[in-house]
């Protein structure tokens, strides 16, 4: 792509010489298949925050576990060279280690919606007057769809009982002070908080130890919903003493569309099986699980609020992925995010005047995620693409750029800023 400009140009050729010299400190952008524009080069994909690009490995991981397949039928379950049995607790020291939390606080199954159904089946439990829910907005709708319904089906109704902590007139974002306060004005009547650690919309971080805490000084469960937090931003679940939290692995995880997702109870709640809990025939304790026993006991921490007969083939992606991780580091990506998000904002600012950033600029309130205003945000997206820079937009005009640390590259974040530049 010409620049549109000699401004653009050097930038363009420091983008390069930054790129080279950074290569193989926190970007493994070799090792993602990346899709390809017209000129046979990578597009720009900064739509990690709602489809992550594929590791290479992944094809050979389920590869591998279709062979199985056919080799052993059914034994697969126990006599694979991974037994199937055993994958997804084998997946838990390495979630604990990205997540903050004991591996016996983390498991994986089912998909994000559901595993928040479940969470709100546990832990919101209304009594009297303790009967709210507390979310933030912008919100995702299916998040609010599985509280209001949740609400519903305990006979409440969520004009009265959901309560939306929202962005104060003329400002994009919530300001942490204002939650704060609106928790401490439902001390006596919240029942539960769900919030989001990184908002879809508009990238917004929560720091999500302070509003926990602040929730149960009010009495209240805190649960959050980190889809678009996790792998995007360093997390602490356990030492935060978050009650419980689910996340969808097809955003900066990695795991291919629709993927299975993760689910995270503390340790407290996990190892209680006092703990109330909807119940299926894999959250059985495995020693008696294949004795078809009529009661039903919870296996050990996360692993009692699973449901079914995991999918073995939609496992095997998460093991490249969280091998991906464990390599590099959260704290490398996090260095590596911030630069790419702040050398993005920076070239916003001087080169797309029609465009707002909305995203928080201090770095400890976003992730790699920048959202900016730009009026009709689908005429524009579609004039990106005919750049090859891949993005996302979301009612009514915000474009959504998404340079993930672990395969985006300097000249990236040029190439989305010039053809931001163009389209103005």
């Amino acid at each position: 792509m010409t620049s549109v400009g000699s401004s653009l140009a050097t930038e363009y050729t420091d983008a390069h010489r930054r790129d080279v010299a950074d290569h193989g400190a926190a970007s493994l952008r070799d090792r993602f298949a990346l899709p390809v524009g017209r000129d046979g080069r990578p597009k720009a994909y900064l739509a990690g925050q709602s489809l992550g690009a594929q590791p290479k490995d992944a094809r050979a991981a389920v590869e591998e576990r279709l062979d199985a397949w056919a080799r052993l039928g059914v034994d697969g379950w126990f006599d694979s060279e991974q037994p199937w049995i055993d994958v997804e607790r084998d997946l838990a020291g390495a979630t604990g280690r990205l997540v903050g939390a004991e591996p016996a606080e983390v498991t994986t199954a089912n998909t994000l919606s559901i595993n928040l159904h479940l969470l709100l089946a546990s832990f919101f439990r209304p009594a009297g007057q303790r009967r709210r829910i507390l979310i933030d907005a912008p919100t995702f709708p299916s998040d609010r769809y599985v509280v209001e319904s949740q609400l519903r089906h305990h006979g409440l109704d969520p004009e009265s009982d959901l309560i939306v902590i929202r962005p104060r007139t003329g400002e994009d974002t919530v300001r942490p002070d204002d939650l704060d306060e609106m928790i401490d004005q439902h001390r006596d009547d919240l029942a539960l908080m769900l919030l989001g650690g990184v908002n879809y919309a508009t990238g917004q971080v929560f720091d999500i130890a302070r509003h926990t805490e602040r929730a149960h000084a009010a009495g209240a469960i805190a649960i959050w919903d980190l889809a678009h937090a996790t792998g995007n931003i360093p997390l602490a679940l356990h030492d935060a003493n978050v009650d419980a939290a689910a996340w969808c692995t097809y955003k900066y995880l990695n795991s291919g569309p629709g993927a299975l997702a993760q689910l995270f109870v503390h340790a407290r709640h996990a190892s209680d099986p006092a703990t109330p809990r909807l119940a299926g025939w894999w959250g059985n304790d495995p020693a008696s699980r294949f004795l078809m026993a009529e009661t039903f006991v919870p296996g050990r921490g996360a692993d009692g609020f699973r449901f079914s007969t995991p999918p073995i083939l939609s496992l095997a992606p998460i093991a490249v992925w969280l091998a991906m991780f464990d390599e590099v580091g959260m704290a490398a990506l996090r260095e590596r995010s911030l630069t790419l998000t702040g050398e993005l904002a920076r070239l916003i600012d001087g080169f797309v005047p029609d465009a707002t950033v909305i995203t928080p600029r201090d770095p400890a309130e976003r992730g790699s995620q920048l959202s900016i205003r730009v009026g009709d945000a689908h005429a524009r997206l579609r004039a990106l693409e005919a750049f090859d820079v891949v993005a996302d937009a979301r009612e009514p005009d915000l474009i959504r750029l998404a340079p993930v640390p672990m395969y985006c590259s300097f000249e990236d974040v040029v190439r989305a800023a010039d053809a931001l530049a163009r389209t103005a």
